[in-house]
């Protein structure tokens, strides 16, 4: 049995999703896999900081938080450290970065990613800013230093996309990606393809959780557009921009397309999509009309999906969720079990 000593940057949601699997799973997880994960150190700006060598029961930091909100009564050999003395000064094998997502600049989560690079620790991450604006620098670091660099998360939450990209269709020549990797505009089309308005759509899945009070990012096609990003960077070998991306959003779909598309046989999907073409590659992230035969045209609600087009399997799609405390969890646990078969 191997055991992992964990930093967690990040307390909120999907740290506690995690948690939850190790209190749940954690054990059923190592008799099978032989890898057990103890997490010694969390960082939170909200919760608190705390470190203890030997780790913490998960239960334990659950129940703290669910009880006071805060780290404040759990034992802790050192107290309200800051991410970067959490990064360098523990005895973390793995840190777990999941900050909060900056996808204009990265930081501060790519410096945290940098730092335990530098300082041999394997990392893990679910945080779209350091996989869109500087994956190719931070793996080609984490290569130098002998260290795994995780970014599963990062894309269709828990659902491995990218693992299937690259590594089950390794060698299969991947011509095409064309995705739904956005959960709340896809619940909102969906919606409106059952009747009703933009407006009522948007209301419901603000009401839902789906949709943030400015709904922005999800609606104009910037969160989709930094997957894309992800995707090429990762799948393709391109650094690609916010500004490469031929970049749509559905706040301008009416019922009247909803209806006229469903006249002709026809669904709209806000579509992610890559394509190698006379040498290029062509990035986009648009509402698309797409027949009803389409793989993507029966993905509904809030539910993602990627259909890869090769060059020797043909067209293979993958559906499931993307997003969620528990799902994005699970892609967290999906990279440390990655990490420690390649140790293995």
């Amino acid at each position: 049995m191997k055991t992992y000593r964990l930093a967690l940057i990040g307390f909120g949601n999907v740290g506690q999703g995690f948690t939850q699997i190790l209190k749940d799973n954690g054990d059923a997880i190592a008799e099978e896999t032989g890898a057990a994960f103890r997490i010694v150190a969390i960082c939170d700006a909200q919760k608190g900081s705390v470190y203890q060598p030997d780790g913490y029961d998960p239960a334990q930091l659950l129940d703290a938080v669910q009880k006071d909100g805060n780290l404040s009564k759990v034992p802790a050999k050192t107290r309200n450290m800051d991410a970067i003395q959490t990064i360098v000064e523990t005895n973390a094998d793995i840190l777990v970065e999941m900050s909060f997502t900056d996808l204009k600049t990265g930081q501060p989560a790519i410096q945290y990613v940098d730092a335990a690079i530098k300082n041999k620790k394997h990392v893990v991450t679910c945080n779209k800013g350091p996989a869109a604006l500087a994956y190719q620098g931070l793996a080609e670091q984490a290569r130098l230093y002998g260290v795994e660099f995780g970014v599963e998360g990062t894309v269709m939450s828990g659902t491995p996309a990218l693992r299937l990209g690259t590594e089950l269709l390794q060698g299969a020549g991947i011509q095409k990606i064309q995705g739904i990797l956005n959960g709340t505009t896809n619940f909102m089309l969906t919606s409106m393809a059952n009747g009703g308005s933009y407006a009522e759509a948007l209301q419901e899945a603000q009401a839902l959780g789906y949709a943030e009070a400015d709904p922005t990012g999800d609606v104009e096609g910037f969160d989709a557009a930094g997957k894309v990003i992800i995707l090429a960077a990762i799948l393709m070998g391109v650094d690609l921009e916010m500004k490469d991306i031929d970049r749509t959003g559905i706040s301008g779909i009416t019922s009247d397309d909803i209806k006229s598309a469903a006249a002709r046989g026809e669904k709209w999907k806000l579509i992610g999509s890559l394509e190698k073409s006379d040498g290029k590659l062509l990035a986009s992230v648009k509402p698309t009309s797409i027949p009803l035969t389409h793989p993507l045209a029966g993905v509904d609600g809030a539910t993602n999906a990627i259909t890869y087009s090769t060059a020797l399997l043909g067209d293979v799609t993958l559906i499931g969720a993307g997003a969620g405390r528990l799902e994005t969890g699970f892609a967290i646990l999906g990279d440390l079990l990655a990490i420690h078969r390649k140790l293995a």
